[in-house]
């Protein structure tokens, strides 16, 4: 019959301190909440060594508050205080930018100041929250007085020094950023204060997009590899030749990735290139050989073809010939198309020339008359008369010779003009059939041009294509001489990588003594939480990732379960740090860890076994500050474990006194 888990005695957890260990090397003594500088303060939350509960209870949960029906644990500001604490601690921002601006509306000259000891040292942070932009770090330093004073600003960097420096050494720093410059603190302190948003969903989730952290790579992003190597690296569980290999591994898989696709698209273009050769070619019909045989068989029917193609009758002088014969049947149909405008344009001139001639004519032949029998222009007497009987007025007559010679002069001009314009008419009838003709032989001309140039044309097109076939035979023959050298590539890159891969697999054996210890307190710590003595928990490296395991009559993996490794993880982590096994100081933030489905009676545990965790070494060792909605078992509900309690409602009593 089995046992009820409650009944089960949890087995130990056995955890040697480092030698010299007198507290925590990195806590958070204090954190306080200014509405200015000097002014209201509006928090002043003292923290411990060892557990800190932040608490926003449901009214159903609280005894004080029973009476209060609209008495709520959310939205009280437990996640503003996590992050606050890691504003403080060296983050970029302090909440979202929606929130931000509230705050900062609310806040004008609000900040926020802790008091970190690090090493035996107070170090006095002050940030602020609205417009002010003094950032101090000061060790030793009275953080009222910095609070309330307008000293000059330092930047977080000395006490992000002092950290990187003092805990997580210059030798990490190499390990977890080889290739960038920066601390890697704010790297650590992501792993040490995971984001409520990411849901404890996974090992490596740290940093979610939607919390507007800005954490710096490898902490934040899509890829998870570089943050298993940094939390390799916080565990003490990676070298740096192990850490170069794993670069060349990087290295190797790229080139290679990058060598098959190349290939890949290298065998499409073979493909089809072949395929167009042997159909240009016309060797579809024939048996055709192998690689790299047909390279021979294309060779030689494509210099087949381009000898045929050289062998195609030119036609350079018969073009020019042509040409020429063509330019002077042009010519001469100009000339006689010019004659016909000529005579056409002068047939209309020459007959009103006629006509004039002919209007003359009249006049000419009465003067003609009139002179061989004038009248007197004086008396108007006939001039016979005059002279018989004697005229007493006028002695002068026409004359008569001249009037004849200019009438028969005119009369020769006129036969002349008539034989001249019909000359024309003649010729007009006369020139058309030759200009029909000259058109007739200039078509004729340009015909036997067109047809000579579209020979050469063909032949020249046969004899490019035959070239080109001949270059693309060649192209093709470098194509497969190219793929050939790259598949050997490929081949030997292989050969090289799982060479690597097998010193990563070696590099990894290495380091099972470190999962081995991880494991040695993840196990206790899952029975712990579970209750039960048949459960097994185990943290794994393998090639692909941190594996955290949980076998519980069979793997289980659901979303309290998944939560639940992280939690243990986590916590294993501490335990490592108290004992000098990382490169981490044993300080830990979980942002309300409880899944929705998550026992009470499990989640009880996890205060149980982190409060069990300050009795070891005397003193607490470490520090794990933790806020929750889910009420914590009833001891823990007061000093010296609750630290600060607050309520959705009224805003009064939430984290900064007001509804933003």
């Amino acid at each position: 019959m089995p046992q009820q888990p409650d009944l089960l005695e949890p087995q130990p957890l056995e955890i040697t301190p480092a030698a010299g260990s007198e507290g925590p090397r990195l806590w958070v003594r204090r954190l306080v909440i200014w509405k200015e500088p000097g002014g209201e303060k509006v928090r002043d939350v003292a923290l411990r060594p060892g557990l800190n509960i932040v608490w926003s209870p449901d009214g159903a949960d609280d005894d004080a508050a029973v009476d209060q029906t609209n008495a709520i644990g959310h939205g009280s500001g437990k996640t503003l205080f996590c992050r606050l604490i890691r504003y403080c601690l060296g983050e970029d921002r302090f909440a979202t930018e929606a929130q931000r601006d509230r705050i900062g509306t609310a806040f004008l000259n609000g900040i926020v100041g802790a008091e970190v000891m690090l090493d035996g040292t107070c170090w006095a942070i002050v940030r602020p929250l609205g417009i002010r932009r003094r950032h101090m770090a000061v060790a030793n330093g009275n953080l009222d007085e910095m609070a309330a004073g307008e000293g000059t600003s330092t930047g977080l960097e000395p006490f992000i020094d002092a950290v990187d420096h003092s805990v997580l050494t210059t030798e990490l720093a190499r390990l977890v950023r080889p290739r960038a410059d920066g601390p890697i603190w704010p790297i650590a302190l992501a792993w040490l204060t995971r984001d409520q948003e990411c849901r404890f969903d996974d090992v490596l989730d740290w940093r979610s997009p939607t919390s507007d952290s800005d954490s710096p790579i490898p902490a934040s992003g899509q890829e998870k590899g570089p943050r298993l190597e940094a939390l390799r690296a916080f565990l003490m569980a990676i070298t740096p030749e192990e850490q170069t290999t794993r670069g060349e591994v990087n290295t190797l898989s790229e080139r290679r990735r990058i060598l098959d696709q190349e290939i890949g698209h290298r065998r499409w273009e073979i493909e089809r290139t072949q395929n167009r050769l042997v159909a240009a070619l016309d060797l579809a019909t024939q048996s055709l050989p192998e690689m790299p045989l047909l390279i021979d068989v294309m060779r030689k029917s494509a210099e087949e073809r381009l000898a045929a193609a050289s062998k195609l009758p030119a036609g350079g002088g018969e073009l020019v010939a042509a040409r020429a014969q063509h330019e002077s049947a042009r010519l001469e149909c100009a000339r006689l198309d010019g004659e016909r405008i000529r005579i056409e344009a002068s047939i209309p001139i020459e007959q009103r020339v006629l006509s004039e001639i002919q209007g003359e004519l009249p006049g000419l032949s009465y003067s003609q008359a009139e002179a061989e029998s004038p009248i007197c222009p004086i008396c108007e007497v006939p001039v016979d008369r005059a002279l018989a009987e004697g005229c007493k007025l006028s002695h002068k007559i026409p004359d008569a010779e001249a009037c004849r010679q200019r009438w028969t002069q005119r009369k020769t001009e006129f036969e002349e003009q008539g034989k001249r314009l019909e000359s024309l008419r003649q010729e007009s009838v006369r020139i058309l059939p030759q200009i029909a003709l000259a058109k007739q032989q200039l078509d004729q001309a340009a015909n036997r041009v067109a047809a000579i140039e579209k020979a050469r044309d063909t032949r020249e097109a046969t004899w490019y294509t035959a070239r080109r076939v001949q270059d693309d035979v060649e192209r093709l023959a470098d194509l497969i001489d190219t793929q050939d050298n790259a598949i050997k590539n490929l081949r030997d890159l292989g050969v090289k990588l799982e060479a690597e891969r097998e010193r990563l697999g070696a590099f990894r054996d290495k380091q099972a003594r470190v999962f081995g210890r991880m494991s040695e307190k993840f196990d206790p710590i899952i029975r712990r939480l579970i209750g039960r003595q048949d459960v097994q928990g185990r943290v794994t490296l393998s090639g692909k990732g941190l594996e955290l395991s949980v076998d519980m009559g069979g793997d289980r993996s659901t979303a309290a379960i998944e939560s639940l490794k992280i939690l243990a993880f986590d916590l294993s982590a501490i335990c490592l740090s108290i004992e000098g096994a990382t490169r981490v100081p044993a300080f830990l933030l979980h942002d309300s860890p409880r899944e929705a489905d998550l026992g009470l009676s499990i989640y009880g545990r996890l205060f149980d076994i982190v409060e069990e965790l300050e009795h070891v070494g005397g003193t607490p060792l470490f520090q794990y500050i933790v806020t929750t909605t889910t009420a914590p078992p009833a001891e823990y509900r007061e000093s010296p474990y609750l630290q600060l309690k607050m309520h959705g409602d009224p805003p009064a009593q939430r984290l900064l006194g007001i509804n933003l």
